[in-house]
């Protein structure tokens, strides 16, 4: 194909096609959402750049998915795995939490659906995706060697066939095969302590009722209502803190003492990860208003809150879920959000 074959604005198009579905595929893979979108923006120049040595063999979605599978093995050269707190530290009591940060190189990073999940797919390929970026997935997909992830997303997430994936990475069909039972085989280890979210789409009328009940008993802080929502083993995590917490009486124990500056906040619903989730702006004493705390990410199993997590690096956050720096309103006044 000569490089006359597309103008600039058409070649711009035919390759903004693909951004959201190669994020979805970067994001995977590194577990970063900044990472992925670098990633993804990286592929596009380097395919903008080389097009008129595309000759078509394969087609552009193809040649795509290998310059994004390149640039993400490169950036995972360094050997980086990106974790959750409960994959690097044991749980801890109440009385002995303490706030200790990590880096952000550490963290299992939060992704908005939209970012990731291509509108319009059908229904049972939207399913596959939106279960493949949900927190505990991803967290399993960290623990795989870089190739093996990439087989792994390529074969199951993505239904590429054997023969397409080793095209993709240059290897043999067997080979392919072999890095799939493996990753499988690691993914089925990781499965006991894995991913307890039952969520359906669109949200049934139960976990749309769970939800409501969340938003009041969380903005009117009551912890007896909280209680009653978690379930025995739920677990709280704060990164860029490795602390986790593990069972109502610890989360809320924290929630009244350590995080009692939280009483009165608002909740904006967001969509993260393929679960429900909440921008949660906190009372602003010094300037009034609200300011931002967390992006609240929700894992909820038959009828009650599994999971409550809490990504606190506002400045990165609420900008890419496209969440003002700010909310207007007096505190205490009982607005209900949701």
């Amino acid at each position: 194909m000569g490089s006359g074959a597309a103008t600039t604005p058409e070649l711009d198009q035919q390759l903004e096609k693909y951004r959201v579905e190669l994020t979805g595929y970067c994001y995977r893979m590194l577990g970063s959402a900044f990472e992925a979108e670098d990633a993804v923006q990286d592929t596009l120049v380097r395919a903008w750049r080389s097009h008129d040595k595309f000759e078509g063999r394969s087609s552009l979605r193809s040649w795509l998915y290998r310059i994004a599978t390149n640039v993400c093995l490169d950036m995972l050269t360094a050997g980086t795995k990106r974790a959750r707190p409960m994959d690097l530290t044991e749980s801890t009591p109440l009385a002995r939490a303490a706030l200790a940060p990590r880096p952000d190189s550490t963290w299992l990073e939060p992704m908005p659906d939209g970012r990731v999940l291509p509108a319009g797919q059908d229904p049972a390929e939207a399913t596959v995706a939106k279960e493949s970026v949900r927190l505990a997935f991803m967290a399993a997909l960290q623990r795989l060697p870089p190739k093996q992830r990439a087989v792994l997303i390529l074969r199951e997430v993505l239904a590429w066939k054997a023969s397409e994936v080793a095209e993709l990475l240059g290897t043999s069909v067997a080979s392919v095969n072999s890095a799939l039972q493996r990753a499988r085989a690691t993914l089925a280890e990781r499965a006991a302590d894995g991913d307890r979210a039952e969520v359906s789409d669109p949200l049934d009328e139960e976990q749309q009722k769970l939800l409501e009940r969340y938003v009041q008993a969380f903005e009117g802080y009551d912890m007896t209502a909280l209680t009653a929502l978690l379930h025995e083993d739920a677990i709280m995590t704060m990164p860029p803190f490795d602390l986790w917490l593990t069972g109502p009486a610890d989360i809320t124990g924290f929630m009244s003492t350590m995080g009692a500056a939280c009483a009165n906040s608002r909740l904006v619903p967001v969509r993260a990860n393929g679960l429900p989730a909440f921008a949660q702006y906190k009372p602003d004493p010094e300037h009034g208003g609200y300011a931002p705390w967390a992006v609240q990410v929700l894992e909820i199993s038959a009828g009650r809150i599994t999971g409550f997590h809490c990504f606190l690096d506002t400045q990165r956050w609420f900008p890419l879920f496209g969440l003002p720096l700010r909310l207007e309103g007096e505190p205490g006044q009982g607005q209900q959000g949701g």
